[in-house]
């Protein structure tokens, strides 16, 4: 068996917990699994930086996650997505060389509006390949990598972005010069009503800038983008089957998370981060929000809801989200869609909407 083979066969084991019978409820991707060797995620933890940039020992998964809305200067607009995931074989410290009990997954993706082009890389933990580093930060998976630029403390305060695949490429500048987000509960957030959750927090304020390239033609482009921070062992409970989740930049300055995880037999589990410009939030509970799907696409045979009215009442947000290609599926070992889309009625705006399970 190839080596790249083998690698993807460990990490689709890891993420799908091939260990258990096939008949078991497993949420999306095998996270419902049960995670007992590994750290549990408990509320009350006090975040400390830069150190929790870094990689996290003793849990089960990961991920380093940034999306951008980007437009070119002609106002063609694109997206593009970068994810680093970790996945733990077994609950232990990491170490070099090829005993190392991390298993690492990139994906990286380019949108336009005719065009959605996606990729992605395995490797084995231990050896180089792949890993993170909390300081200086870097982020990396071959020549895929967000790497810290800052001189100052503040790692994440001016980094660069950088990937290829089949039909794209790009180099991104991303600088900030506002707060990090705790998500949930002081970055305790809630996943499901019996207690699933996952430490989370989020640079919501990055502006962008630099060239993509898309079938065969290079823009210079700009926008904001998004980087999310998430570690869990258990982030999803056995019977949820996947969650809808968005990332909006309001023109009026305010950002705004929401997503709601599917249940198979039950109401889904809504929530949300209502972003002030100056980085102050407000947790958001399904009481106060409205998502409503308001039009499907056939997508890789499946029904994918990509038109959404959003609505918060309290803060006289009525809008609807439509993505900017309907087809932006990504057809990799673990598919979903992944894709830019633009806000109308009461914000203007973009963002991201991130679909799995279906």
């Amino acid at each position: 068996m190839k080596i790249d083979r083998l690698l993807g066969l460990l990490l689709v084991l890891a993420l799908y917990g091939c260990d258990k019978p096939d008949e078991a409820p497993q949420g999306f991707a095998g996270l419902g699994t049960d995670a007992a060797a590994f750290t549990q995620v408990l509320p009350g933890r006090v975040f400390s930086f830069p150190a929790d940039h870094g990689a996290h020992d003793g849990f089960r998964i990961e991920w380093w996650y940034l999306t951008a809305d980007l437009k070119a200067r002609d106002g063609q607009r694109f997206g593009v997505q970068w994810t680093l995931f970790r996945s733990a074989l077994r609950a232990e410290p990491d170490r070099s060389g090829w005993q190392a009990p991390n298993v690492w997954l990139g994906h990286a993706a380019a949108t336009s509006a005719t065009a959605h082009h996606a990729a992605e890389r395995y490797a084995r933990g231990g050896v180089g390949q792949a890993g993170v580093n909390a300081q200086p930060f870097q982020a990396w998976i071959d020549d895929w990598s967000l790497t810290s630029l800052s001189p100052t403390a503040d790692p994440l305060a001016q980094m660069q972005l950088q990937a290829s695949g089949p039909g794209f490429a790009y180099r991104l500048q991303l600088r900030s010069d506002r707060p990090l987000v705790l998500q949930g509960e002081g970055g305790y957030s809630r996943k499901s009503e019996q207690g699933q959750a996952s430490y989370y927090y989020s640079q919501p304020f990055f502006q962008a800038a630099g060239r993509l390239q898309i079938d065969g033609q290079t823009y210079e482009v700009s926008g904001p983008a998004w980087l999310d921070r998430e570690w869990s062992s258990q982030p999803l409970a056995a019977g949820q089957s996947g969650w809808d989740w968005f990332s909006l930049h309001l023109d009026s300055g305010e950002r705004l998370m929401l997503f709601r995880v599917r249940e198979t037999d039950k109401p889904a589990y809504i929530t949300g981060t209502w972003i002030e410009p100056d980085g102050r939030t407000q947790t958001l509970h399904k009481d106060a929000i409205q998502l409503t799907p308001l039009q499907d696409a056939q997508v890789a045979g499946r029904t994918l809801p990509t038109r959404w009215r959003l609505r918060i009442p309290e803060r006289g947000l009525d809008i609807t989200a439509e993505a900017l290609n309907p087809k932006a599926w990504m057809n990799l070992r673990i598919p979903y869609w992944e894709g830019p889309v633009q806000l109308s009625g009461s914000h203007a705006g973009s963002g991201y909407l991130e679909m799995t399970g279906y």
